[in-house]
Parts: C-alpha cells; sequence; structure tokens
C-alpha cells in the first residue's frame, strides 16, 4: 500500500485522484460551499440516479448465499486450516450483504418493494441487525445543519482524542455479536413488562451509534410498526441461537458467533477511515462535510472489500446521498472528468486504509493546548 502526502482542499493530482497526507493538520478555517462542485454533482449524475432492483436483488441475495454457505462449511468442517479459509469468505460475505443496512435507511418511500423484508428476514434478523437500527438514525448524520456536532449520532472527534481511544474504537466491536444476542434475548423481553429497561433499551441500544450521548427518540408512524415485528423477530431469533447448544452443542454458535465478530470489526475499521473525525462540534458547510469523508477510489482494488456497496466512495455519497451505491463510480469517474485540478473534490480522494489510520493516529497524538 502506497502511503502518499495528503493534498490540502484544492489541490490535486489528477494522475494519481488521490489526496496527499498531511503530517498535522493545518488550523481550521471556515471552507466556504464549492459551489462550481455542488452543481457538477448534481447535473453530471441525474441518468444515474434510479435505483436498479437487478443489481440490489442479485447482490443481496448472492452475498447472503455465499455467506451462509460458507459459515456451514466452517462449522462443519474438521480441519482448522479449512475452516478458517471459509470463516473468512463468509465474514467478507455476510459483511457486504449486511451493509445493504446503509442503502435501506436511504430508501424514499416505495423504493424497491419488498428489497426491505426480505433482507431483514434473511440478513437483519438472522445477524440481529435489524434495519430499525439505522433508520432514522443514519439520515440524523445527513442532516447539514447535524453532521459533526453533538447532535449527530454517528460524529466523535477521534482524530482529536487521546492515542487509546483509537484501538479502544476497534477492538470493542468485537465485543458486538455477543451484546446483541443479550439484547433482543434478555433486554427486549424484560422491557416488554418492565418500562423503565425498554426506555433504556430503545434509548441507548437500539441505534447503530458512535457518540456515547446520542439518544434515540420513540419511533413513529410506519417505523414504529416496523420495529415491533423486527425486535419480535430479532427475539425469536436469538432464543433460537441460544437453545441450539442443547441442540447441537457449542461449536455452531461459537463459530458463528467468531465470523459475525469479525464482520463488526471489519465494520469498525471502515467506520474509523469514512471519516478524518477532525470537526470539534461546530456546524460546517457542505464543502466541509465532504472535505472531512473519505473516498477511496481505483486503482486500488482491496477497498471493494472492506468498504464494499459503494461505501469506498463515502465523501461522494455524502454529496449525493440518494444516489445508489452501483451508481456511484460512475457518478466519480464523471465528477472527475470534468472539474478542474483545483476543485473541492480532488482533496477527499485518499490512497487506502494504512494512509488515512495513520493521518488519524498522528493527529491524537499532536499535543493539545
Amino acid at each position: 500500500m502506497n502511503f502518499q502526502q495528503t493534498l490540502k482542499p484544492g489541490q490535486s493530482d489528477r494522475n494519481t485522484a488521490q489526496a496527499p497526507e498531511a503530517s498535522t493538520p493545518v488550523a481550521r478555517k471556515p471552507v466556504e460551499d464549492d459551489k462550481a462542485m455542488l452543481r457538477a454533482a448534481r447535473d453530471l449524475t441525474k441518468d444515474i440516479a434510479e435505483a436498479n432492483p437487478a443489481i440490489y436483488w442479485t447482490d443481496m441475495l448472492a452475498s447472503a448465499l455465499i455467506g451462509y454457505a460458507a459459515l456451514a462449511g466452517a462449522i462443519l468442517v474438521d480441519n482448522v486450516a479449512a475452516a478458517v479459509a471459509l470463516g473468512a469468505i463468509a465474514a467478507l460475505a455476510l459483511y457486504r450483504a449486511l451493509l445493504f443496512i446503509h442503502e435501506i435507511s436511504h430508501f424514499r418511500n416505495g423504493a424497491l418493494p419488498g428489497f426491505r423484508t426480505a433482507w431483514n428476514a434473511l440478513v437483519g434478523v438472522p445477524m440481529l441487525t435489524p434495519s430499525f437500527m439505522y433508520e432514522g438514525v443514519h439520515t440524523l448524520h445527513h442532516k447539514r445543519t447535524q453532521y459533526g456536532t453533538i447532535a449527530d449520532p454517528e460524529y466523535l472527534p477521534l482524530a482529536l482524542m487521546k492515542p487509546w481511544s483509537l484501538p479502544a474504537f476497534v477492538l470493542i466491536a468485537l465485543l458486538a455479536p455477543v451484546a446483541l444476542l443479550l439484547r433482543f434475548a434478555v433486554l427486549v423481553p424484560l422491557g416488554a413488562i418492565i418500562p423503565p429497561i425498554r426506555r433504556l433499551t430503545w434509548q441507548r441500544l437500539s441505534a447503530l451509534a458512535i457518540n456515547p450521548d446520542f439518544r434515540r427518540k420513540n419511533p413513529e408512524g410506519d417505523l414504529r410498526r416496523r420495529v415491533m415485528l423486527q425486535e419480535a423477530g430479532g427475539m425469536v431469533w436469538s432464543w433460537a441461537l441460544i437453545g441450539s447448544v442443547f441442540a447441537f452443542g457449542w461449536k455452531p454458535l461459537l463459530v458463528a458467533l467468531a465470523v459475525a465478530s469479525v464482520v463488526a470489526l471489519l465494520n469498525q475499521l471502515r467506520t474509523l477511515v469514512a471519516h478524518l473525525w477532525e470537526n470539534e462540534g461546530e456546524a460546517m458547510t457542505v464543502t466541509a462535510q465532504f472535505l472531512d469523508s473519505v473516498n477511496v477510489p481505483p486503482p486500488g482494488r482491496i477497498a471493494e472489500l472492506w468498504a464494499p456497496v459503494g461505501l469506498r466512495y463515502h465523501a461522494l455519497h455524502h454529496l449525493m446521498p440518494s444516489m445508489p451505491y452501483h451508481s456511484l463510480a460512475e457518478a466519480h469517474r464523471r465528477l472527475v472528468a470534468e472539474l478542474a485540478d483545483d476543485s473541492s473534490y480532488h482533496g477527499a480522494n485518499h490512497a487506502g486504509m494504512g494512509v488515512l489510520v495513520g493521518r488519524i493516529a498522528r493527529n491524537t497524538m499532536r499535543p493539545r493546548s
């Protein structure tokens, strides 16, 4: 993996389409909106803004099928090396399948009929991460006046925190599968009869959020009905998982939890490099939000594994949150070809995970006044 310097906003190497890395962040000045970039993002992508049902269904179903088949193989084989290899395949495939929750959180009413229900039945509930845990939460992260502030459930100024916070942030994800199992198997039924537990579970343990100060509001409208159905499904499935120990022994559950922990770890690593995390809580312009977010475009291919379903273009996604994931690569290609070398757009393109982790880690080690 190449470690390159990061371009300041407004500088670019069009041949590499990567932002150089600054050893230390420059004192931040208010970033004005790059109107030419925003206009181009709107005008150049109108013809690719429609979701293609065939791509969504095929990708999600194939990812889930491969993931569960590999997981079954990891459970059934006796050879340790084969089990580890199959477990790795299962983790990558199920990780990809799980990340369709991000697309679902951006669905408009009537988009891709049946997809949300099928995804929850095949992926969300079996992995104890039903779509209600992101719906109505992730959209707060995209609100222009909330991104990067204390009201953003998916933002922490990680680059400005203590060095130990980064490994803690990543490694705590390994506990997520067990925590989710306990949430659905224990807290959901207890909450049905003890209102304070229900209130605590909903406010603090019902959102895929990283901001510890975030408290989720009660669901309303159609989301309320979906929450009830998905929580009931998660509760029944969690009991089935625990009960499987008596029927099949510990191995299937432990292997499944191990694979789920790898999935959670991958997602946390991706989250770590989805943004630069350098905002201290003030409201930001759209362009400033874009530059605090990350694209990892080609030529590198490994990003398709750790940032699948369009998430390698996360900064571009923040410019166009409703753009379907399968159109982001083409949108990026058009914008790179159209925009001038001094466009802010090129400042959000980075070489890869290693470069980004290194930048964030070095920033945590800077002395603070």
